[in-house]
């Protein structure tokens, strides 16, 4: 593995993908660029003097502790260059110049689709979502996603409860656990395909990681589905990199009283597909055959005949037999907290709301 350390010093020294990319194609290797002189860097990257040596800081040299994590691990380091490097991966405009993985990279992993939406997913949401990967990893497509709270971890999970291939990228090192109660999780995707990064071993989940990582979810799949996704959402960012990567770009309809609708529904108004069944996702991949799955619950439950308010009907809508937090509600329904309260009491009186222990709330049976 002696060979991978001025690859393994590459990750490490923080620089763009961008960037690295360019300096790898003027010099042709990380050895020839780690031995270039400041000088040379300026001139070949067009960098400031102090972003050349800071690129060239003797201090980003791997160490045996990183080869030794990566053995104990079992950790791959596949550069650009390497053929087992995800072709689909290698045609975006920014690669990583070379990418950890723990787990296994298939040929077959080619046929790929991203599902990725909210942190904060709704019941509805989750239940997409795992209907969604349960489908494609059944018709033989590999899951991606971030291996995030919420949409990604209910994707990964219906993707190997299925038996189905899944890949995970991070916006940390493959040897981190983030979230953490994600931990077992990581380690079952390891057995049935792989998590992915560009950072260093070690690396913590810094913020401005995700944003960069998102493009790395696009660019492994042919397709990416927006499941859920509020104003700011980073699922927006990952279709907005698939658009610029010319891969297709998906959506699912949602309550209008959800603010998770917004990103979806935004981009079905710019000409995203619609998918009410895996068999919408398939059809648009050219898929020979799509196996028959039962349409996505999309429309919400009917309203009760007993009048309700507009806060009553919209509380009414986002309940479910699953309990949910009044936080969530609060957060889902846009509404404040003193009406979203009322409004519960009053569904409660009603008869059409269950308060559980722990200010939990449920649909009445």
């Amino acid at each position: 593995m002696q060979e991978l350390l001025p690859w393994i010093r590459l990750t490490k020294t923080g620089a763009s993908a961008r960037r690295l990319n360019r300096l790898l194609d003027l010099f042709g290797s990380p050895e020839a660029l780690f031995a270039a002189s400041t000088a040379e860097v300026v001139s070949a990257a067009g960098c400031s003097a102090a972003v050349a040596q800071k690129l060239l800081d003797p201090a980003y040299k791997a160490s045996d502790r990183d080869l030794r994590l990566m053995e104990q691990l079992q950790v791959r380091l596949l550069p650009r260059i390497d053929p087992d490097y995800p072709a689909l991966l290698r045609e975006i405009s920014d690669p990583p110049p070379a990418l950890y993985v723990r787990g296994t990279v298939k040929p077959s992993d080619s046929r790929a689709v991203a599902l990725v939406g909210s942190r904060r997913v709704t019941e509805y949401g989750k239940r997409v979502a795992a209907e969604l990967a349960r489908g494609l990893a059944e018709a033989g497509y590999t899951v991606v996603s971030g291996l995030a709270r919420g949409t990604d971890t209910a994707a990964h999970h219906a993707a190997v409860k299925a038996g189905g291939r899944t890949l995970a990228c991070l916006g940390c090192g493959v040897d981190v656990a983030y979230p953490a109660e994600n931990r077992a999780l990581a380690e079952s995707i390891t057995q049935s395909g792989a998590l992915l990064s560009e950072y260093p071993m070690m690396a913590p989940p810094d913020a401005w990681h995700f944003p960069s990582r998102n493009r790395i979810i696009s660019g492994l799949s042919l397709g990416v589905v927006v499941v859920e996704a509020p104003r700011g959402s980073g699922a927006l960012i990952t279709a907005d990199c698939a658009t610029d990567q010319n891969r297709d770009v998906f959506a699912v309809p949602g309550s209008i009283h959800n603010p998770g609708s917004y990103g979806p529904h935004g981009l079905i108004r710019d000409g995203a597909r619609l998918v009410e069944s895996v068999a919408d996702i398939l059809s648009e991949l050219g898929a020979p055959t799509a196996p028959l799955q039962p349409t996505l619950d999309l429309e919400p439950q009917a309203q009760p005949a007993v009048k309700l308010s507009a806060d009553e009907s919209c509380l009414f809508a986002l309940l479910t037999s699953e309990s949910q937090p009044i936080d969530d509600l609060i957060l889902e329904s846009g509404l404040p907290a003193s009406r979203v309260g009322a409004a519960l009491l009053t569904l409660e009186i009603k008869g059409l709301a269950c308060r559980r222990p722990g200010n939990l709330f449920t649909r009445a049976a």
